[in-house]
Protein backbone atom coordinates (compact mmCIF):
# COMPACT_ATOMS: atom_id res chain seq x y z
CA UNK A 1 0.00 0.00 0.00
CA UNK A 2 0.97 3.46 -1.13
CA UNK A 3 0.61 6.85 1.41
CA UNK A 4 -1.67 9.07 -0.20
CA UNK A 5 -0.08 11.46 -2.35
CA UNK A 6 -0.42 14.98 -2.38
CA UNK A 7 -1.83 16.36 -5.93
CA UNK A 8 -1.70 19.76 -7.13
CA UNK A 9 -4.76 21.76 -6.23
CA UNK A 10 -6.01 24.27 -8.97
CA UNK A 11 -6.93 27.52 -8.12
CA UNK A 12 -10.27 28.61 -6.87
CA UNK A 13 -12.56 31.48 -6.87
CA UNK A 14 -12.48 32.80 -3.15
CA UNK A 15 -13.12 31.77 -1.24
CA UNK A 16 -13.97 27.81 -2.65
CA UNK A 17 -12.75 24.80 -1.91
CA UNK A 18 -10.36 22.55 -3.99
CA UNK A 19 -9.97 18.79 -4.70
CA UNK A 20 -6.97 17.60 -4.87
CA UNK A 21 -8.07 15.68 -7.84
CA UNK A 22 -10.51 18.26 -8.85
CA UNK A 23 -9.53 20.17 -11.95
CA UNK A 24 -10.36 23.10 -11.83
CA UNK A 25 -11.55 22.59 -8.36
CA UNK A 26 -14.62 22.63 -6.65
CA UNK A 27 -15.87 26.08 -7.64
CA UNK A 28 -19.36 25.34 -8.19
CA UNK A 29 -21.65 24.86 -5.16
CA UNK A 30 -24.63 22.66 -4.77
CA UNK A 31 -26.32 25.39 -2.43
CA UNK A 32 -26.02 29.03 -1.42
CA UNK A 33 -28.28 30.47 1.04
CA UNK A 34 -28.82 33.40 3.37
CA UNK A 35 -28.60 32.65 7.04
CA UNK A 36 -29.09 34.46 10.33
CA UNK A 37 -24.97 33.02 10.88
CA UNK A 38 -23.98 34.22 7.28
CA UNK A 39 -23.51 32.86 3.93
CA UNK A 40 -23.96 29.41 3.82
CA UNK A 41 -22.42 27.25 0.88
CA UNK A 42 -22.97 23.49 0.61
CA UNK A 43 -20.43 21.14 -2.38
CA UNK A 44 -20.03 17.68 -2.59
CA UNK A 45 -17.20 15.40 -4.57
CA UNK A 46 -18.69 12.18 -4.57
CA UNK A 47 -19.31 10.53 -1.31
CA UNK A 48 -18.38 13.69 0.67
CA UNK A 49 -19.60 16.47 1.81
CA UNK A 50 -18.64 19.88 2.43
CA UNK A 51 -20.22 23.10 4.40
CA UNK A 52 -19.04 26.28 4.97
CA UNK A 53 -20.24 29.42 6.77
CA UNK A 54 -19.01 32.57 5.79
CA UNK A 55 -19.31 35.63 8.43
CA UNK A 56 -18.60 38.62 7.86
CA UNK A 57 -19.19 41.32 10.98
CA UNK A 58 -20.23 44.97 10.50
CA UNK A 59 -16.63 47.08 10.35
CA UNK A 60 -14.28 43.69 9.95
CA UNK A 61 -12.07 43.13 7.72
CA UNK A 62 -11.91 39.27 8.54
CA UNK A 63 -14.03 36.90 6.83
CA UNK A 64 -14.77 34.08 8.82
CA UNK A 65 -15.28 30.35 7.16
CA UNK A 66 -16.43 27.72 9.55
CA UNK A 67 -16.19 24.32 7.59
CA UNK A 68 -17.69 21.01 8.57
CA UNK A 69 -16.75 18.28 6.09
CA UNK A 70 -18.10 14.67 6.14
CA UNK A 71 -14.74 12.77 4.42
CA UNK A 72 -15.57 9.97 2.56
CA UNK A 73 -12.78 9.73 0.15
CA UNK A 74 -9.07 8.05 -0.33
CA UNK A 75 -6.26 8.91 -1.47
CA UNK A 76 -7.05 12.76 -1.83
CA UNK A 77 -6.50 16.11 -0.37
CA UNK A 78 -8.49 18.69 0.05
CA UNK A 79 -7.35 22.27 -0.06
CA UNK A 80 -8.98 25.74 0.40
CA UNK A 81 -7.05 28.18 -2.45
CA UNK A 82 -7.45 32.28 -1.82
CA UNK A 83 -5.90 33.80 -4.87
CA UNK A 84 -4.88 37.37 -4.18
CA UNK A 85 -4.11 40.28 -6.26
CA UNK A 86 -0.59 40.88 -4.32
CA UNK A 87 3.02 40.45 -5.73
CA UNK A 88 4.28 38.75 -2.31
CA UNK A 89 7.97 38.22 -2.74
CA UNK A 90 7.81 35.75 0.30
CA UNK A 91 5.30 34.97 2.99
CA UNK A 92 5.65 35.23 6.91
CA UNK A 93 4.85 32.12 8.85
CA UNK A 94 3.99 32.01 12.38
CA UNK A 95 6.27 29.52 14.53
CA UNK A 96 6.28 29.61 18.16
CA UNK A 97 7.42 33.10 19.29
CA UNK A 98 7.98 34.48 16.27
CA UNK A 99 7.71 34.12 12.09
CA UNK A 100 9.61 32.95 9.68
CA UNK A 101 9.87 34.65 5.93
CA UNK A 102 10.38 32.12 3.08
CA UNK A 103 10.15 32.66 -0.80
CA UNK A 104 6.98 32.55 -2.76
CA UNK A 105 9.18 31.90 -5.87
CA UNK A 106 10.36 28.78 -7.30
CA UNK A 107 14.06 29.73 -8.74
CA UNK A 108 15.54 27.17 -7.66
CA UNK A 109 15.23 23.17 -7.14
CA UNK A 110 15.19 24.05 -2.77
CA UNK A 111 12.52 26.23 -3.51
CA UNK A 112 10.47 23.92 -5.89
CA UNK A 113 10.79 21.19 -3.35
CA UNK A 114 9.21 23.14 -0.74
CA UNK A 115 5.43 22.65 -1.99
CA UNK A 116 3.87 23.00 1.20
CA UNK A 117 5.42 24.93 4.67
CA UNK A 118 3.93 24.74 8.51
CA UNK A 119 2.25 27.76 9.96
CA UNK A 120 0.58 27.84 13.31
CA UNK A 121 -2.24 30.48 13.62
CA UNK A 122 -1.29 32.78 10.95
CA UNK A 123 0.13 33.02 7.27
CA UNK A 124 0.91 36.82 6.06
CA UNK A 125 1.25 38.01 2.64
CA UNK A 126 1.90 41.27 1.63
CA UNK A 127 3.16 43.65 -1.06
CA UNK A 128 4.43 47.22 -0.18
CA UNK A 129 1.47 48.83 1.20
CA UNK A 130 -1.32 46.27 0.98
CA UNK A 131 -1.32 42.59 2.30
CA UNK A 132 -3.94 39.61 3.35
CA UNK A 133 -3.90 36.96 6.44
CA UNK A 134 -5.15 33.94 6.56
CA UNK A 135 -5.73 32.78 10.06
CA UNK A 136 -6.60 29.45 11.41
CA UNK A 137 -7.28 27.22 14.56
CA UNK A 138 -6.35 23.83 13.62
CA UNK A 139 -4.66 23.65 9.78
CA UNK A 140 -0.85 23.93 9.97
CA UNK A 141 -0.35 22.76 6.12
CA UNK A 142 0.12 25.47 3.90
CA UNK A 143 1.44 26.03 0.39
CA UNK A 144 1.84 29.62 -1.83
CA UNK A 145 1.99 30.38 -5.59
CA UNK A 146 2.66 32.91 -7.68
CA UNK A 147 0.97 33.24 -11.16
CA UNK A 148 1.23 35.70 -13.89
CA UNK A 149 -2.13 37.04 -15.00
CA UNK A 150 -2.38 37.56 -19.52
CA UNK A 151 -2.09 41.59 -18.80
CA UNK A 152 1.50 40.47 -17.24
CA UNK A 153 0.34 41.09 -13.42
CA UNK A 154 1.27 38.91 -10.54
CA UNK A 155 -0.56 37.63 -8.28
CA UNK A 156 -0.21 34.95 -5.26
CA UNK A 157 -2.31 31.89 -4.44
CA UNK A 158 -2.23 30.75 -0.87
CA UNK A 159 -3.98 27.18 0.11
CA UNK A 160 -4.33 25.38 3.53
CA UNK A 161 -4.08 22.02 3.63
CA UNK A 162 -7.40 20.85 4.87
CA UNK A 163 -7.94 16.97 4.95
CA UNK A 164 -6.39 13.77 3.46
CA UNK A 165 -6.94 10.35 3.22
CA UNK A 166 -3.65 8.13 3.01
CA UNK A 167 -4.02 4.91 3.35
CA UNK A 168 -1.55 3.98 5.63
CA UNK A 169 -0.77 3.17 8.34
CA UNK A 170 -4.76 3.10 8.65
CA UNK A 171 -6.95 3.30 5.87
CA UNK A 172 -9.96 5.07 7.77
CA UNK A 173 -8.07 7.60 9.72
CA UNK A 174 -9.59 10.76 8.48
CA UNK A 175 -12.93 9.18 7.63
CA UNK A 176 -16.17 10.78 8.86
CA UNK A 177 -17.42 14.62 10.26
CA UNK A 178 -14.49 17.20 11.00
CA UNK A 179 -15.10 21.07 11.50
CA UNK A 180 -12.66 23.28 10.49
CA UNK A 181 -12.40 27.45 11.38
CA UNK A 182 -9.89 29.62 9.04
CA UNK A 183 -10.45 33.16 7.62
CA UNK A 184 -9.53 35.63 5.27
CA UNK A 185 -7.78 39.13 6.80
CA UNK A 186 -7.36 41.78 4.64
CA UNK A 187 -5.30 45.05 4.05
CA UNK A 188 -3.78 43.29 7.08
CA UNK A 189 0.06 43.85 8.11
CA UNK A 190 2.38 40.78 10.25
CA UNK A 191 1.11 43.03 13.32
CA UNK A 192 -2.26 42.68 12.37
CA UNK A 193 -1.78 39.16 11.63
CA UNK A 194 -0.37 38.57 15.01
CA UNK A 195 -3.61 40.05 16.54
CA UNK A 196 -6.20 38.13 14.52
CA UNK A 197 -4.38 35.43 14.88
CA UNK A 198 -4.49 35.39 18.43
CA UNK A 199 -8.33 36.67 18.58
CA UNK A 200 -9.25 33.77 16.35
CA UNK A 201 -7.82 31.46 18.57
CA UNK A 202 -8.87 33.01 21.65
CA UNK A 203 -11.77 34.62 21.28
CA UNK A 204 -13.32 37.32 24.37
CA UNK A 205 -15.40 35.53 26.82
CA UNK A 206 -18.21 37.26 28.49
CA UNK A 207 -18.73 36.72 31.87
CA UNK A 208 -22.32 37.88 33.41
CA UNK A 209 -21.43 40.75 36.17
CA UNK A 210 -21.87 44.41 35.90
CA UNK A 211 -18.10 44.84 37.26
CA UNK A 212 -15.46 46.51 35.61
CA UNK A 213 -12.33 44.29 36.16
CA UNK A 214 -8.90 46.25 35.20
CA UNK A 215 -6.26 43.76 32.92
CA UNK A 216 -3.80 42.10 35.83
CA UNK A 217 -1.05 42.47 33.83
CA UNK A 218 -1.11 44.72 30.07
CA UNK A 219 1.55 46.66 27.42
CA UNK A 220 1.44 49.30 25.31
CA UNK A 221 2.49 50.00 22.01
CA UNK A 222 2.65 47.63 18.73
CA UNK A 223 5.35 44.06 18.68
CA UNK A 224 5.17 43.27 22.21
CA UNK A 225 2.98 39.93 23.00
CA UNK A 226 1.66 38.89 26.47
CA UNK A 227 1.94 34.81 25.73
CA UNK A 228 1.77 33.70 29.42
CA UNK A 229 0.16 34.88 32.91
CA UNK A 230 0.69 32.60 35.88
CA UNK A 231 1.38 32.75 39.83
CA UNK A 232 5.02 30.94 40.36
CA UNK A 233 5.68 27.98 41.09
CA UNK A 234 7.32 28.14 44.36
CA UNK A 235 3.74 29.40 46.03
CA UNK A 236 5.25 32.62 47.30
CA UNK A 237 2.66 34.67 45.51
CA UNK A 238 4.76 36.24 42.93
CA UNK A 239 3.70 36.70 39.22
CA UNK A 240 5.13 35.62 36.19
CA UNK A 241 4.30 37.25 32.88
CA UNK A 242 6.33 35.71 29.94
CA UNK A 243 6.17 37.62 26.92
CA UNK A 244 7.56 38.25 23.46
CA UNK A 245 8.22 40.63 20.68
CA UNK A 246 6.19 39.52 17.53
CA UNK A 247 7.65 41.72 14.54
CA UNK A 248 11.30 40.89 14.22
CA UNK A 249 12.13 44.38 15.47
CA UNK A 250 13.56 46.19 18.53
CA UNK A 251 10.89 47.15 20.88
CA UNK A 252 10.16 49.13 23.83
CA UNK A 253 7.26 48.78 26.46
CA UNK A 254 5.97 49.38 29.69
CA UNK A 255 4.17 46.25 31.55
CA UNK A 256 1.86 47.39 33.70
CA UNK A 257 0.11 45.26 36.64
CA UNK A 258 -3.03 45.94 38.19
CA UNK A 259 -1.42 46.38 41.30
CA UNK A 260 0.90 47.58 43.36
CA UNK A 261 4.59 46.35 42.67
CA UNK A 262 7.30 45.66 45.49
CA UNK A 263 10.13 44.18 43.43
CA UNK A 264 10.75 42.87 39.65
CA UNK A 265 12.95 40.92 38.25
CA UNK A 266 14.17 38.76 34.70
CA UNK A 267 14.39 35.15 35.21
CA UNK A 268 14.94 32.09 33.12
CA UNK A 269 12.16 29.99 32.05
CA UNK A 270 12.27 28.21 34.78
CA UNK A 271 11.23 30.77 36.71
CA UNK A 272 14.79 30.85 38.34
CA UNK A 273 17.20 34.73 38.89
CA UNK A 274 19.49 35.51 36.39
CA UNK A 275 22.47 35.94 37.75
CA UNK A 276 23.63 38.62 35.51
CA UNK A 277 19.93 40.46 35.71
CA UNK A 278 19.66 43.18 38.29
CA UNK A 279 16.38 43.66 40.04
CA UNK A 280 14.32 45.66 37.87
CA UNK A 281 13.63 49.69 38.69
CA UNK A 282 9.54 49.95 38.43
CA UNK A 283 6.93 52.28 39.65
CA UNK A 284 4.55 51.44 41.51
CA UNK A 285 2.25 49.54 38.85
CA UNK A 286 4.70 50.33 35.63
CA UNK A 287 8.10 48.51 34.56
CA UNK A 288 9.68 49.34 31.45
CA UNK A 289 11.00 47.07 28.96
CA UNK A 290 13.54 46.75 26.24
CA UNK A 291 13.22 43.31 24.04
CA UNK A 292 15.46 42.71 21.13
CA UNK A 293 14.21 41.00 17.87
CA UNK A 294 11.70 37.76 18.53
CA UNK A 295 12.97 37.96 22.17
CA UNK A 296 11.16 35.89 24.77
CA UNK A 297 11.22 37.83 28.31
CA UNK A 298 10.03 35.95 31.65
CA UNK A 299 9.65 38.90 33.83
CA UNK A 300 8.82 37.87 37.90
CA UNK A 301 6.42 40.57 39.40
CA UNK A 302 6.54 40.74 43.56
CA UNK A 303 3.26 42.14 44.75
CA UNK A 304 3.04 44.93 47.39
CA UNK A 305 2.52 43.08 50.78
Amino acid sequence: MRQGRAWPASTARYPGTTSARAEPGLTEADEVTATADGIRVVRSINASRITQVLTLTEGSRRLDIDTVIDWRECEKILKVAFPLDVRAAESSAEIPFGHVRRPTHTNTSWDSARFEICAHRYLHLGEPGWGAALVNDSSYGHDVTRDVRPDGGTTTTARISLLRAPLFPDPDSVRGEHRLRYALVLGADVQDAVREGYHFNLPERAVPGSAVVDPLVRVDGEGVVIEAVKLADDRSGDVVVRLYESAGGRARTTLSAGFSLAAARITDTLERPLNDEPTLSCASTDLALSLRPFQILTVRLTPMA
